[in-house]
């Protein structure tokens, strides 16, 4: 049968240059469709019993264990699992302990994973620009009982430098296996590690160093260059340790006297000689990280997570997700580690017995910036089968797909939407579609490998319509969850069984939820059909507090019913089933002069997956009855939108952002697709300015996990607010 409609394919493909035929060839492609559901319905029926799928994904995951008149608390009803059991049935809960077990559990497996860099040629572009490309080999490995020694040996190499137990360290670097081994030959010594974003902007990196007083940085090569400028205000830094690049030796000429700078690898050295010949344990409550989150408003919040706190979220994480159970898994890690969701994810991993690859978005695909032509991406070689990724790299995709899509023909669009809506109907009613996916969808499952069965999304709600496409055109399992950097990453988590798309999960094994009414926003636990409010979490998982700000740690945490809990000031509803949406955030609700309250991180959720738009931000001005959008739009979709207006193709971006013509195209597709969202016309903005400028970290309009920073982008762009307002 699969050849047969492989056939068919071949030949409506030859006769679909002509309109007629399209439409005719479709047609019989329906038909064959309709015709092989017929036969093939009753063996499906009876392998695939859609009906349990169905019966999974509506089970109740959570119940409320507390109603009172302003609050409702929620608790899973799952409980441990085999890997979180196994964990407190041998007492694990400190990472060094975690660590030890999962060696002897999985010694001579393959741990962590670094692709061989072979040489870095120039490669001569079609118009004429040369740019550096990698020439990459083989990956090579680590096993668990290699990264257990490399880890005992830095950590002893550290002491060795005179640094002492519960002293801080910075770790400034980009994700790679030496950042893991660092850290856990840190937690093997009781030495607190400070994380810094390697995307942040420098006097967020000297404000970190200096408030918790470390004296030694592990960084990076290419990262080295950037404390030319910032060891001058921060003088307690007497050391940096940089992990060395495979081609590239550093250049060592103008940083401040006095500083000493070595190796990674020479630190490891110092420790296979060292004669301490003992680590000095944590205890559980003892700080392991102290994490820098970029925050939207002010300077960065030093976040204290306890081993404890991390302990608590990798059993949670891992009555989750079935990782590592066939001993095939393998994980692609490209996210920052210094985000606590991948480092927690990698974690898990590690629990798990799961291969970490390691890869980098300049190298992950066979299309990737640094790839040179015709050498093969990461994941092309590693052929992962799970990865992390945040809502905005799946935007992306998203939009990704449907800019290819729409530039094919236009039987290539017809058959891509037949196939999408098939394979959406019947996954709806709990069936798998393998003809489709290997005939129509196994060249976008190509681009991961075409093994990618698991993808774990957090750190900002993500799309329904990015949910589904991503489900049917790259990976059949997607799991969002919900979490902060103050609750370890862990909050709720998608059940495996559930089938819906753009809600958050129920809540972890680990800790419960709780909504409590915000009246101010109108959401109150009293509502329905259910019931809303903040969201506050209690449990293990909570951190102690923001480091050095008690002021802040006293009005953001609270102790309650014997746990410690965190609000988040995040707006959720809970389900019938006991899941979660995360629908608003107080700090994002805006009350415009008619009174109506508009959600602005809402509709910018749903107005990013616009194939115009590469990023936006919405504004609100009480004392007016509309908003107003601030877009940085995709280039290759705005000279689209300019030919459609007769504009000249030589014109630059620049000019085009400025036309007001290009505006109001803009604005119209935002309003056609905000419609199309479901968004109401007082949520739509009646009024766009064009960027040119992409947002990034060093910019400080975003974090470094791409989170706006709404009040740095005002004060940017205060004079286009106010003439898209008309105030002078």
């Amino acid at each position: 049968m699969f050849q047969l409609l492989s056939i068919l394919f071949g030949c409506v493909m030859d006769a679909a240059s002509n309109s007629v035929w399209i439409e005719s060839a479709l047609g019989a492609i329906k038909a064959f469709a309709f015709v092989c559901d017929i036969i093939t319905y009753p063996v499906y029926l009876l392998l695939q019993r859609p009906w349990q799928k169905r019966q999974m994904s509506r089970r109740v995951k959570a119940k409320p264990v507390n109603i009172d008149g302003k609050s409702i608390t929620f608790r899973s009803v799952q409980g441990p699992q085999t890997v979180h059991s196994k964990m407190l049935a041998n007492g694990i809960d400190t990472m060094e302990k975690m660590l030890l077990y999962v060696v002897e559990q999985f010694k001579k497996k393959r741990c962590l994973g670094t692709r061989e860099i072979l040489a870095e040629e120039d490669e001569i572009q079609p118009n004429g620009r040369v740019f550096k490309k990698y020439v990459l080999g083989e990956y090579k490995w680590k096993t668990y009982e290699e990264v257990n020694m490399l880890a005992s040996h830095f950590g002893k190499g550290l002491r060795e430098l005179g640094h002492q137990p519960k002293q801080n360290i910075v770790i400034f670097a980009e994700t790679r296996a030496e950042w893991m081994v660092a850290a856990h030959g840190c937690f093997k010594q009781n030495i607190p590690v400070v994380t810094i974003y390697a995307t942040l902007g420098e006097d967020a990196i000297a404000h970190g160093i200096n408030e918790t007083e470390v004296n030694i940085v592990i960084t990076t090569y290419d990262l080295l260059p950037k404390f030319k400028n910032i060891l001058k205000d921060t003088p307690k830094v007497q050391t940096l340790i940089y992990m060395e690049d495979q081609l590239k030796k550093p250049d060592l000429d103008g940083f401040k006297k006095g500083t000493e700078i070595i190796t990674f690898s020479s630190v490891i050295e110092k420790g296979k000689t060292s004669k301490i010949s003992e680590n000095s344990s944590p205890t559980k409550n003892d700080t392991a990280i102290i994490m820098y989150t970029s925050g939207s408003t002010g300077v960065p919040k030093g976040v204290i997570l306890t081993h404890q706190n991390m302990t608590a979220t990798m059993g949670s994480f891992s009555d989750s997700v079935q990782i590592g159970e066939d001993n095939e898994d393998v994980f692609l890690g490209f996210l920052p580690l210094a985000h606590v969701f991948e480092l927690l994810a990698e974690s898990v991993c590690l629990l798990c017995g799961v291969s970490i690859g390691y890869s980098t978005p300049l190298t992950m695909i066979d299309s990737s910036s640094k790839i040179k032509r015709g050498t093969k991406g990461d994941a092309s070689v590693l052929h992962p089968t799970c990865l992390t990724a945040v809502p905005l790299i799946l935007d992306r995709i998203y939009k990704g797909v449907y800019d290819k899509v729409s530039k094919g023909s236009p039987f290539q669009k017809a058959l891509f939407e037949f196939a999408f809506n098939y394979k959406k109907k019947w996954l709806k009613r709990g069936f798998s579609t393998p003809f489709v996916d290997r005939v129509i969808f196994s060249k976008t499952k190509q681009l991961m490998g075409g093994r990618l069965r698991l993808i774990l999304t957090g750190g900002a709600p993500l799309s329904p319509d990015t949910h589904e496409l991503i489900k049917i055109c790259l990976c059949d399992t997607v799991i969002q969850g919900y979490g902060l950097t103050e609750t370890c990453s862990c909050a709720t988590v998608m059940d495996l069984h559930d089938r819906s798309n753009g809600r958050a999960g129920n809540p972890a094994t680990v800790c419960d939820i709780r909504l409590i009414d915000w009246d101010e926003g109108n959401y109150r636990v009293s509502d329905k059909p259910f019931p809303r409010g903040e969201i506050c979490i209690g449990g293990k998982n909570i951190s102690p507090g923001y480091y050095k700000n008690a002021e802040k740690t006293k009005e953001d945490f609270f102790e309650d019913d014997g746990k410690r809990w965190f609000r988040t000031g995040d707006i959720g509803e809970c389900h019938a089933d006991g899941v979660f949406k995360i629908i608003d955030r107080k700090k994002d609700l805006v009350k415009l002069q008619a009174g109506e309250y508009v959600s602005l991180g809402k509709v910018e959720s749903e107005l990013k997956t616009c194939p115009v738009v590469e990023n936006i931000c919405v504004y609100g001005d009480s004392n007016k009855d509309y908003t107003v959008a601030l877009v940085v739009p995709n280039p290759a979709q705005l000279q689209d939108l300019a030919t459609k207006l007769g504009r000249d193709q030589n014109i630059s971006f620049e000019k085009l952002c400025e036309d007001p013509a290009m505006e109001q195209s803009v604005l119209q597709q935002l309003q056609i697709h905000g419609k199309k969202c479901k968004l109401e016309k007082f949520e739509v903005p009646a009024a766009v300015k064009l960027c040119t400028e992409v947002w990034s970290p060093d910019m400080g309009l975003v974090t470094a996990a791409f989170k706006l920073k709404r009040k740095d982008i005002q004060e940017r762009y205060q004079k286009d607010i106010n003439r898209m307002y008309g105030v002078s």
